[in-house]
């Protein structure tokens, strides 16, 4: 069972101010091959799993900018942590399954 959510938004400094979009779809690339369920939004992306993976594949993540070029990298994160009762996007969705 997951003990964690993180919400991540990464705002990478981008060479010569080039669109972030590429360095967003890397990104979301990165959390798809961690293997962590994962939900992208518009503004940000929650994965769901242990703690210390999640914290790995931002690490992963924010690597990947400087890789790609980027300057400096900022990454926004939301944690929930819940190690006795699990955390669950499915749990805290229920009222909610399409977002609206």
């Amino acid at each position: 069972m997951a003990n964690a959510l993180l919400s991540i938004q990464i705002l990478p400094t981008t060479p010569g101010g080039a669109s972030v979009l590429p360095y967003v779809d890397r990104a979301i690339e990165i959390i798809k091959a961690s293997g962590v369920p994962y939900r992208v939004a518009p503004l940000e992306t929650t994965m769901e799993g242990e703690l210390t993976h999640l914290m790995e594949v931002v690490r992963q993540m924010n690597e990947a900018m400087a890789e790609m070029g980027c300057p400096s990298v900022i990454s926004q994160i939301k944690i929930y942590y819940n190690p006795e009762n699990g955390a669950s996007m499915g749990r805290l969705l229920e009222k909610y399954p399409d977002g609206q």
